[in-house]
């Protein structure tokens, strides 16, 4: 069965994109963008482990729950609205499981944006086309990304606080325009996950294995 990318964003079902931004080549980027970026990439590789609260918009609909990250290659979502829905990377794997609607569905990791966000090494000079980078009066600033192999799959917009560097959100373009942003409401340092939160097995292939 082949999945939608739209099915794996940073969370759940839809994912966005910013298709009309105009794209810059990485070379042309001033050397302002270039120390923003190395910020960012400090960053993001020292989120090494953390666990928060989060929102997540897509079109007229709202979403919330509870995530937990530990790079590299894992990362789980708990919706509590919709309740039960579940979204986990295993490292190899994404994986969604809707309760509602009992589907289970699996992409590599690899063919997602997570990728990139969960790899042991975050580079923003490899493998990665940096479309803009924005900076606000308020020390804020965004980076525009997207799969130097896979350009027209979609994009990724992160969004920082700056004093002190934060990630604040993110925003998902896929190739169809559909865009959700996700909003870190809590962001903290989390020791000793549990290895069974990134594991998601297949409810559905379970209670087929019953009936067998």
């Amino acid at each position: 069965m082949t999945v939608s990318r739209r099915a794996f964003a940073l969370g759940s079902a839809a994912v966005a994109a910013i298709a009309a931004l105009p794209a810059h080549a990485q070379a042309a980027l001033s050397a302002e963008d270039r120390a923003t970026l190395a910020r960012a990439q400090t960053y993001l590789q020292g989120l090494t482990s953390a666990q928060g609260t989060f929102t997540e918009i897509s079109g007229q609909q709202r979403r919330e729950g509870r995530f937990y990250l530990q790079r590299p290659g894992k990362m789980r979502f708990e919706y509590t609205t919709p309740a039960g829905l579940i979204v986990v990377s295993d490292g190899n794997n994404v994986k969604r499981y809707d309760p509602r609607l009992n589907v289970f569905r699996q992409v590599p990791l690899g063919a997602t944006p997570l990728s990139t966000f969960l790899a042991r090494n975050v580079r923003f000079d490899q493998g990665v086309r940096i479309d803009r980078v924005t900076r606000m009066q308020s020390g804020a600033f965004a980076i525009t990304a997207r799969d130097a192999r896979r350009p027209n799959d979609g994009s990724v917009i992160l969004s920082f606080a700056g004093d002190p560097v934060r990630l604040h959100e993110w925003t998902i373009t896929d190739a169809q325009g559909a865009r959700t942003t996700t909003r870190l409401t809590t962001l903290e340092p989390a020791s000793g996950l549990a290895a069974s939160l990134f594991q998601l097995r297949d409810p559905t292939e379970r209670r087929s294995g019953r009936n067998d």
